[in-house]
């Protein structure tokens, strides 16, 4: 009998081994490698082995690429990324790494929502629309803006290297600007006047990524972030026009699709997993979606 094939969620004190495997390498990752950790893309690339399969993060991560070229996926897409642009990755967003050039080079940096509560700078996360989960991770920045975005990466690669004398409110502050400095080249479909609902809003798709295989009913998602089914619902249509329940449904058919394709589950396991359901109603709400059975997809 085979195995099961799951989509792993790694936490930071694991994404060593799983990036590197048994490479007998010393890490030297610091203490407050869960909550930030920074390292140059040069230093490690040799030590990885691509591709990289299907996985989960329970931090946010970035790479900014300043010689080279990579592909990532988020979600079931891939984005080819290069010189002067950033791919931008949510917690538990599914990823895998197809490919980066040998002679790559720049920055890879991951972070804890937790870095930036002290200081209430979490509240913002919101206002960058690249972080959102189903959004477009890929940040093209211009030429003049390269090298002070590398003075805050070398800013933080500096403090990094503190060691327990190491200044996470600063550290905080430079996450932040470094976030806001990629900002300047997304436009925002924010209104000023939406926040507070957008906040609901990405706080619900949020919800949804890391939740979805124990919460499948929008009252459940409603009553974690402590507000009605109804105000959840007139929020999400006001900021997205669909309702609750058709973003629920999205994230269902994600994860189907994601389970289909990367993961060993036969049909009535996936079913299982997602709801409970029978194969065939599984079957109905799959082909619903997406105009296809789910044999037909994986």
């Amino acid at each position: 009998m085979n195995k099961e094939i799951n989509i792993p969620v790694i936490e930071p004190n694991g994404l060593d081994s799983f990036h590197f495997g048994g490479v007998s390498w010393p890490f030297n990752f610091s203490k407050d490698h869960n909550l930030f950790h920074i390292n140059r893309i040069e230093n490690y690339r040799d030590k990885l082995s691509f591709p990289l399969p299907p996985h989960r993060k329970t931090v946010y991560d970035l790479i900014f690429l300043t010689k080279g070229k990579s592909i990532r996926s988020k979600g079931l897409a891939n984005y080819e990324f290069g010189v002067g642009q950033f791919f931008f990755l949510p917690p538990y967003q599914i990823t895998s790494h197809e490919y980066m050039s040998e002679d790559a080079e720049g920055y890879f940096l991951h972070f804890d929502i937790d870095i930036l509560k002290h200081l209430s700078l979490d509240k913002h996360l919101n206002k960058f629309n690249f972080l959102n989960f189903l959004s477009n991770p890929v940040v093209a920045v211009s030429s003049e803006a390269i090298e002070p975005i590398l003075n805050i990466f070398y800013r933080l690669e500096v403090l990094d290297q503190e060691g327990e004398n190491k200044q996470m409110e600063l550290i905080a502050f430079y996450i932040f600007a470094l976030l806001k400095e990629a900002s300047l080249f997304v436009e925002s479909d924010l209104k000023p006047q939406k926040n507070a609902a957008a906040s609901l809003v990405q706080r619900y798709k949020e919800a949804l990524s890391q939740f979805i295989y124990q919460k499948q009913k929008v009252s459940d998602y409603a009553n974690y972030l402590h507000v009605t089914p109804n105000h959840l619902n007139k929020c999400v249509k006001n900021i997205t026009l669909k309702s609750s329940q058709d973003l629920l449904n999205e994230m269902m058919i994600l994860e189907a699709k994601s389970l289909l394709k990367y993961s060993n589950l036969h049909i009535a396991e996936i079913a299982i997993k997602l709801g409970n359901q029978t194969p065939s109603n599984f079957a109905r709400f799959f082909k619903s979606k997406t105009g296809m059975m789910p044999k037909e997809y994986k």
